[in-house]
C-alpha cells in the first residue's frame, strides 16, 4: 500500500525533530508500505527568507521570490533523506518539479494543473522512500519554479495521494487534531474524531489553519481521506472524509476566526449595470481573492460596495481600484485592516432553523457589533472589530454548547502555532 505523509515546519524544525520524523517514516516503511513523504521548510525559515527578500526589495519580483522561498523545502528534504539513510533505509529526495508537480504561471499562488509522478514511482519501485519538497512546482508554460501559497505543502501531499492512488493522506503537524475552536481562545474546545470535506473546506476558508483551503478542496474533488495527526504523539487525530448519508450531522459543529483579511469600501458608486463587474474583474485579473461582499441599498443613484480581501493583497487592491475611481464614477475608497471574521459551521444548519438568530443574539449579548454578514448552506460568517474577536468566538462557542460533553459529533476546528 502507498502511504503519503506530510510533515510541517514545526515537525522538522531542527535536526532532532528531523531524526524523529525519520523514525516514524522508517516505521511505516518497515510495516511493508511504499512511503512518500512531503516536507515543509524547517521552522520559520520561509518567514526569514521572506523578511530578507523585503529587506532587499520593497516589492520582490515574483519569479525570484519563488526561487528563494523554495530553498527551504529543499533543505528539509535533503536532511530527512540523510536521516532515513541513518535508519538503515534508502531515500530519494525530489524537488517539486522533479516530482512532476505541474502548475500554472501565477507566482506565489500557483495552482496545480497536473501531476506526472514518474520519478516518484521509479523511486518506490526501487525500494526507496520518496521525499518530495512541498509548497512548490514548475510552470508548464514558463518552466519557472512556482510556489503554491502559504500552507501549500498540504496541497502537494493531497495531490500526490490522489495521483498515486493512496487511500489516505496523513498530515502530521504540531496539533493533535481538529478542535471546535482555537484552544488558545476557548480553552474548553473539544477535539473530535471526524469531519466532512465540506465542513472542513468552509472552516479552512474561514481561518482554521490546520489544513490549507486548496488541499481540502483537492481532497474532496479526488476522494482522498485526510488524517490530521500530531508529529509528536501517536494519538488518533481527526479524519477528514466524505460525509456518509447515514452519518449523524451536528446542527453546529465549530467556530473559526480569521484576522488575516481587511475590508475595502468603495464610496458612492453609481448604481448602474456593469460597475460591480468592472471592479471585481479587475481584482480577479490581478489574482486578488475577494471574500465577503455587501452592496448597500441605493440612495440618490449611488451606493457603497464593501468586500474583504487578504491583508497581504490590500495595498495592491487599493492601488488598483484608485486607478479605476474616475472610470467607474466612484467618489473614494477606504481600507480597514482592523477587522476580524468569525464563522459558525455545521452541516446540520440546513435542517435547523434559528441558528443565525442564536448566533446574532449571542454576539449582541456580548456587546459585539456586526459589520458584515455572509452565509452558505452550512456556514454563517460575520465581520466584527478586530479587538472583539476573542469575545465573539467565546460567546458563539458557549452559546452552542460546543464544549459540553455529549454534544453530537460534528466538525471541529484546529489551529497550529
Amino acid at each position: 500500500m502507498i502511504v503519503v505523509q506530510k510533515y510541517g515546519g514545526s515537525s522538522v524544525a531542527d535536526t532532532d525533530r528531523i531524526r524523529r520524523v525519520a523514525g516514524r517514516v522508517a516505521q511505516a516503511k518497515r510495516a511493508g508500505n511504499d512511503v512518500v513523504v512531503v516536507v515543509s521548510a524547517m521552522g520559520r525559515m520561509t518567514d526569514r527568507l521572506m523578511q530578507q527578500a523585503h529587506e532587499i526589495s520593497g516589492v520582490p519580483p515574483g519569479r525570484e521570490l519563488d526561487m528563494l522561498l523554495t530553498a527551504g523545502e529543499r533543505i528539509s528534504m535533503s536532511l530527512l533523506a540523510m536521516a532515513i539513510h541513518e535508519e538503515g533505509l534508502s531515500a530519494r529526495s525530489l524537488t517539486g518539479s522533479q516530482a512532476g508537480i505541474i502548475t500554472d504561471t501565477v507566482h506565489g499562488k500557483a495552482r496545480i494543473i497536473d501531476i506526472t509522478p514518474g520519478r516518484i514511482s521509479d523511486a518506490l519501485d526501487g525500494g526507496h522512500v520518496a521525499i518530495v519538497a512541498g509548497f512548490q512546482g514548475v510552470s508548464r508554460d514558463s518552466k519557472d519554479v512556482t510556489t503554491l501559497g502559504r500552507g501549500g505543502s498540504d496541497t502537494t501531499a493531497v495531490a500526490l495521494a490522489g495521483a498515486l492512488g493512496a487511500p489516505v493522506c496523513e498530515i502530521h503537524t504540531d496539533v493533535d487534531g481538529v478542535y471546535t475552536a482555537d484552544p488558545r481562545i476557548a480553552p474548553d474546545a473539544r477535539k473530535l474524531t471526524q469531519v466532512s470535506h465540506e465542513e472542513m473546506l468552509e472552516l479552512a476558508a474561514c481561518g482554521a489553519k490546520v489544513l490549507q483551503v486548496r488541499s481540502v478542496e483537492y481532497a474532496r474533488n479526488h476522494g482522498v481521506d485526510v488524517h490530521v495527526r500530531s508529529s509528536f504523539t501517536y494519538g488518533d487525530g481527526t479524519w477528514v472524509r466524505r460525509q456518509e448519508e447515514d452519518m449523524e450531522q451536528a446542527m453546529v459543529s465549530g467556530v473559526a476566526h480569521d484576522t488575516s483579511e481587511g475590508k475595502l469600501v468603495l464610496r458612492n458608486v453609481p448604481d448602474k449595470p456593469g460597475v460591480a463587474a468592472r471592479v471585481f474583474s479587475a481584482l480577479a485579473d490581478n489574482a486578488i481573492n475577494v471574500d465577503m461582499i455587501v452592496q448597500n441599498v441605493s440612495a440618490a443613484g449611488t451606493t457603497d460596495i464593501s468586500f474583504t480581501v487578504p491583508l497581504d493583497d490590500g495595498p495592491r487592491a487599493v492601488e488598483l481600484l484608485r486607478g479605476l475611481l474616475v472610470d467607474i464614477g466612484a467618489e473614494d475608497l477606504d481600507f480597514d485592516d482592523a477587522i476580524a471574521k468569525v464563522s459558525l459551521v455545521g452541516a446540520g444548519m440546513k435542517t435547523h432553523p434559528g441558528v443565525a438568530a442564536a448566533m446574532f443574539t449571542a454576539l449582541a449579548d456580548a456587546g459585539v457589533n456586526i459589520e458584515m454578514i455572509s452565509t452558505s448552506t452550512i456556514r454563517i460568517s460575520v465581520v466584527v472589530r478586530g479587538e472583539a474577536v476573542e469575545t465573539a468566538v467565546r460567546a458563539v462557542h458557549d452559546r452552542f454548547g460546543l464544549a459540553t460533553p455529549g454534544t453530537p459529533t460534528g466538525t471541529s476546528v484546529g489551529w497550529s502555532s
